[in-house]
């Protein structure tokens, strides 16, 4: 089944990527929060029957890390903003002038004035949206600074970390930090979505797209701290927002790739996300499971994606 969780963005002609190169580790930025991992061998990937092998995401296969530093939760809106006042930088979508949000998320003017993306007409390519103004003008992130940062791509993630003096995760150290200890689960606290009826991420909850009865308190983003951390103490590593990792993404790299460290290919077309969103449902796309995997363009931004940092063993300074 093909992901349409989030519409892949076609730059204006002529638009240059992000200027990542010329952002640089600045002396003044905010210290991250990060968890210390030691790494070492887990069973990455799974063969579920509730998976999408053409995502590739088994066969279920050992994975050895090395120790490593991840933040407990994605880049909020209140740590993006001091990146933009310490440096003035620009995301991609405010230089494209426009982002793709969800359908429901729209009054009914900007509904009639924003296209629909064909095959999944819930998305809209809206003029003015991007990360402050997150379902398009007239909209902020005033009451939502401790919510993911959204309308990020890939490439603003990069330049973030080379801000923050982070970087991204890769797709193995995402997974086994997400796992928190459990092997092979299907979710970070376990197989049941909702253990003793109690709701442990943010996901679509009714019938997608027309109804969202929001039973877990969220019918968009949530703080990033919302719901009870996983057993390595991260919040949020299924639902809420799709989080951009290092990889290019294959479908059947990781058959023949190495197993140690991996990497990803050395080249691609789009970069890993993994995670899900607040938009994931089970009947349209079940990929809050922590296995589960999709990808998008690096120049692409939308309402639900976001990221979270991550380091090398010692200080956060000392970058990837």
């Amino acid at each position: 089944m093909e992901c349409h969780c989030t519409p892949r963005a076609v730059p204006p002609e002529g638009a240059a990527a992000a200027p990542v190169l010329a952002v640089s580790a600045a002396p003044s930025a905010p210290a991250e929060e990060l968890v210390d991992l030691p790494g070492g061998r887990f069973l990455m990937g799974t063969d579920d029957d509730q998976g999408y092998p053409a995502d590739g995401e088994g066969p279920v296969r050992p994975v050895v890390l090395g120790a490593f530093r991840i933040a407990p939760v994605t880049v909020t809106n209140a740590r993006f903003g001091a990146f933009v006042a310490s440096t003035g930088y620009r995301t991609e979508a405010e230089r494209y002038g426009f982002s793709y949000v969800f359908e429901g998320f729209l009054d009914d003017r900007l509904a009639a004035g924003s296209p629909a993306v064909p095959a999944v007409p819930w998305w809209r390519e809206v003029a003015g949206a991007h990360w402050q103004a997150p379902e398009g003008p007239g909209s902020s992130v005033g009451a939502r600074q401790d919510h993911p940062v959204v309308h990020v791509s890939w490439h603003d993630a990069q330049a973030y970390c080379a801000w923050s003096g982070t970087r991204l995760p890769t797709e193995a150290e995402w997974e086994y930090a997400a796992r928190g200890g459990l092997e092979q689960q299907r979710y970070p606290w376990g197989d049941e979505l909702a253990p003793d009826g109690q709701h442990r991420c943010n996901i679509w909850r009714g019938v997608f797209p027309t109804l969202n009865t929001a039973a877990d308190g969220h019918r968009g983003t949530a703080p990033v701290r919302a719901f009870r951390p996983n057993g390595y103490g991260l919040y949020n590593t299924v639902g809420n927002v799709w989080e951009w990792c290092a990889d290019w993404f294959s479908p059947d790299f990781h058959l023949a790739g190495p197993r140690w460290d991996p990497a990803g290919p050395p080249a691609g077309t789009a970069r890993v996300m993994r995670g899900g969103s607040h938009l994931c449902h089970a009947s349209y796309c079940n990929r809050y499971r922590v296995a589960a995997r999709s990808s998008n363009t690096p120049a692409s931004s939308t309402g639900n994606i976001g990221f979270r940092v991550a380091a090398g063993p010692g200080s956060p300074e000392s970058g990837p």
